[in-house]
């Protein structure tokens, strides 16, 4: 870490000192006891703009006290019926861990249909998960390795990409803006998978608007990826999906224990154990999904948005006519 950056981290200490209490509270459950690197966080997501920063972690801290995200670990999503029809729907899950010790979280991005429950409670499990993994398994891999471990890889699954999938865009947006504002730089690579065609002509488009950092961390694979991503994780760690050419993430292609978006895979368990136990400490468990204020997305995310929409216009369009000349 260069100097500049030693003294943004600094000044931005400076301020988190003078912030209210329960704020400072909030800020705890954030930084697991590695505030230092969870400053340097949000400083390289506002270009080290220390003041940029600092508002950024405290609108997050806001948000988080707004919205109880610090006792979102003790909310589980009942009855167990309806949260495994969201596993099902939005297909997430731990896969492993990478050679250096990083998570390796796998999404089923083409064949997740978000149809299954309200968007609440998608965003409900989503920052669930986050929060697990932030509060409990990077704590955890901090304490076996002897050095803070604070952010994870994902890879993304394209398999079953279709038009239709323009209208689950809201719901995506909804939940990467949440995750751009109040996990910023919690992933070190993105890892795209088995991409269609529609994915290339979108990310065509999509690549020159995106931050030079944001386009570094993605890397578009070919196939299903098994091959480069053996580099960095063992046969164990691989998605489902990316062991064989092909295999794509259909629910079918493997059992589910070693299918990481069921919820019988020993993650799911675990994390839905670890929810479930933590309500069991309170007298009351809160029923009903937990209704998120979801921030304004940064402008330049709502240009990127229809700009895919746009592409997907397009393409649908061009369907529909080849299909009018094949008539």
């Amino acid at each position: 870490m260069g100097a500049d950056s030693e003294d943004a981290v600094k000044q931005l200490s400076l301020l988190m000192e003078q912030v209210e209490a329960p704020l400072k509270r909030s800020f705890q459950n954030v930084h697991q006891g590695y505030p230092k690197e969870t400053m340097m966080r949000f400083l390289k997501a506002r270009e080290w703009n220390v003041s940029k920063a600092h508002k950024m972690i405290v609108d997050s801290l806001n948000w988080r006290i707004q919205n109880e995200i610090d006792t979102v670990l003790e909310r589980p999503i009942v009855p167990v019926d309806l949260y495994r029809s969201i596993r099902d729907s939005q297909l997430v899950g731990l896969s492993g861990y990478t050679k250096e010790g990083l998570p390796v979280f796998a999404i089923g991005v083409g064949h997740s249909t978000y149809d299954k429950a309200s968007v609440h409670y998608y965003v409900q499990s989503h920052i669930q998960i986050n929060e697990y993994r932030d509060r409990i398994i990077l704590p955890r891999l901090s304490q076996q390795f002897g050095r803070p471990v604070t952010n994870c890889i994902k890879v993304l699954d394209m398999t079953g990409l279709k038009l239709s999938a323009l209208s689950q865009i809201k719901m995506l947006t909804s939940i990467s803006t949440v995750d751009d504002l109040n996990y910023p730089e919690k992933t070190e690579t993105y890892y795209v998978v088995n991409v269609p065609y529609i994915f290339s002509a979108c990310w065509k488009v999509v690549k020159p608007l995106l931050q030079e950092r944001t386009k570094k961390k993605v890397k578009v694979l070919s196939g299903c990826g098994r091959d480069e991503l053996l580099k960095i994780m063992d046969y164990s760690s691989l998605p489902h999906f990316c062991r064989r050419e092909g295999s794509g993430s259909s629910k079918h292609s493997s059992s589910d224990v070693d299918n990481c978006f069921s919820l019988d895979h020993p993650f799911h368990k675990e994390l839905y154990g670890h929810i479930k136990e933590q309500a069991s400490h309170k007298e009351l468990i809160k029923m009903g999904s937990l209704h998120v204020s979801i921030p304004e997305p940064d402008p330049n995310d709502a240009k990127i948005v229809e700009v895919i929409e746009a592409e997907f216009q397009k393409m649908g369009e061009q369907d529909g006519s080849a299909n009018g000349h094949n008539e």
